[in-house]
């Protein structure tokens, strides 16, 4: 068996705490006791206390809805199903709604807010790139911005639905992604019309020099996920 490594023994020592003191400094002081971890390592590890433990927590989700998803066959299904199954996989993997509630209301503080738009930002990141996207320009922005709305959307009625299977989570899900289809072909209409064409013309051609950012992640000083 391998042996866990210092920042996810105190992340899963602070699970069972969650619940009742939400991602605070409390649950971190419980967690560094019961995980034995020396409190400045810890300090070390999460530097800006439960805000990074709480993020870690996010990010252990995102690996291992990718590695589920890497298990899965979604060759045989429509695009917008295999968007719909990353999602519900996701959403499946959360060992108890009350983990996600409680980081639900502690990314709503404004200081925190910042941090939480990028997890969600980072979870339709990882979907995509599970998916095999390529985009290198302006649609790889589009694509993890609609995402990210249409994720967000479902994670608050996921919290609230209570129906066998999350049926009702999954249905919520579909219609999303139906509006999104729908706007996708009305744009597409749009750049097909002639007159909208030349109309659009100057500001494409601007957009079209955007590309997705490269950042090599061997660089001297960059810090890796404690996890």
């Amino acid at each position: 068996m391998t042996e866990q490594s210092p920042a996810m023994r105190v992340l899963e020592a602070a699970l069972p705490h969650v619940p009742f003191d939400g991602w605070s400094d409390a649950t971190l002081k419980a967690a560094l006791t019961d995980s034995g971890i020396d409190p400045a390592l810890g300090a070390a590890l999460f530097p800006r206390g439960p805000l990074d433990l709480a993020l870690a927590y996010h990010r252990k989700g995102d690996a291992c809805m990718v590695a589920r998803l890497a298990d899965m066959d979604l060759g045989s299904l429509r695009f917008r199903d295999r968007i719909a199954a990353a999602v519900m996989a996701r959403l499946d993997l959360v060992e108890d709604k009350e983990l996600v509630r409680r980081g639900t209301t502690f990314f709503a503080l404004p200081h925190n807010a910042a941090e939480g738009g990028k997890a969600i930002w980072g979870t339709a990141d990882a979907i995509w790139t599970a998916l095999g996207d390529t985009s290198d320009d302006l649609n790889w922005y589009s694509k993890r911005a609609t995402l990210s709305a249409v994720y967000s959307a479902t994670v608050l009625f996921w919290l609230g639905d209570d129906s066998p299977g999350q049926q009702n989570t999954r249905e919520f899900l579909d219609r999303r992604i139906e509006n999104v289809m729908q706007f996708e072909k009305l744009k597409a209409g749009l750049q097909a019309n002639p007159l909208t064409r030349a109309l659009l013309a100057g500001p494409m051609k601007l957009l079209s020099g955007i590309r997705a950012p490269h950042r090599p992640d061997d660089l001297p000083g960059t810090m890796k996920d404690p996890l």
